[in-house]
């Protein structure tokens, strides 16, 4: 765990870098907080806490107070019987480092990556599209997703653009696209717990749901452990901000926040600021995710 000053300014908890899908390095998502002036990162990257890890020398030389945190991936059958929601989890672990258990059971969880993306790479070709797993493992090693599935069809002409090829070939309305065989979010939501971690629903908009069934399901997490809500994301503007920072307090869930930075796969997005300077995340949201684990 990285010693950390105290802080006053403003903190971004939602970022990636090359260890899974983003386009910076952990030593440049390093560089790049300080030159932004931010007093906090953390690092989320998808399965994986290697960024952090790699991170952290970095940081502790730059005087950054850095946060261990983690994307995953889970699937949420919805109360009503209409169907489920990919519900995307970060855990956060602000003071100790994770357990023993929950770092083996994110071992079996790469290997069911990998097992997606050899069945995307299948789809892709049955279309016509030449991309091997073994491409797309030299870019993203054993974090290999979506990303960088969109990195090669660019580079070998398939499409222009990284929206293109998600829209044609990877994002979930696509016709080659393969979904995840995930945990259910109760059960992720409690492997984060259970492992020394805080679970927070991330970029809450992206369930696409109406505002009552909106609560139902949020509710339904945080009866199975969920402790807190993403208020500021690039996805939301002020309107969806003062929404869910109401909202987690109703629900009594620790509001975060953070830009959800990916570098040059989202360009428009800023570590930070977010989309066109629609986030500022203030220091007290860190504050708050020690206290709750202290």
């Amino acid at each position: 765990m990285s010693a950390h000053r105290p802080v006053s300014g403003y903190i971004d908890l939602h970022s990636h870098t090359t260890e899974s899908d983003g386009t910076f390095s952990p030593e440049q998502i390093v560089e790049l907080a300080v030159t932004s002036g931010l007093d906090a990162l953390a690092i989320t990257d998808h399965d994986t806490f290697s960024g952090y890890e790699k991170a952290l020398p970095f940081a502790e030389n730059a005087g950054l107070d850095l946060v261990r945190g983690i994307e995953l991936n889970s699937r949420l059958a919805l109360s009503d019987g209409s169907g489920h929601r990919h519900v995307h989890l970060l855990g956060y672990f602000p003071v100790a480092r994770p357990s023993q258990e929950f770092l083996e059971w994110l071992g079996s969880e790469r290997e069911d990556r990998r097992n997606r993306n050899r069945k995307l790479a299948d789809a892709l070709g049955k279309q016509g599209i030449h991309i091997t797993l073994e491409e797309v493992e030299a870019r993203g090693k054993s974090l290999a997703g979506r990303a960088h599935f969109a990195q090669l069809l660019v580079e070998k002409g398939y499409v222009q653009t990284f929206e293109e090829a998600f829209r044609r070939f990877l994002g979930e309305s696509a016709p080659s696209y393969v979904e995840r065989q995930s945990q259910t979010s109760e059960a992720a939501v409690q492997r984060i717990n259970s492992g020394g971690g805080i679970a927070v629903a991330a970029h809450p908009v992206r369930l696409s749901l109406a505002r009552d069934s909106e609560r139902r399901e949020l509710t339904r997490l945080k009866a199975a452990g969920l402790r807190g809500l993403e208020i500021y994301h690039s996805d939301h503007p002020p309107e969806l901000q003062a929404h869910y920072h109401q909202l987690a307090q109703e629900l009594d869930l620790l509001p975060t926040g953070g830009s959800d930075f990916h570098g040059a796969i989202k360009p428009d997005i800023q570590l930070g600021t977010g989309l066109r300077g629609n986030i500022r995340v203030p220091a007290a949201f860190l504050a708050q995710l020690r206290n709750f684990v202290q």
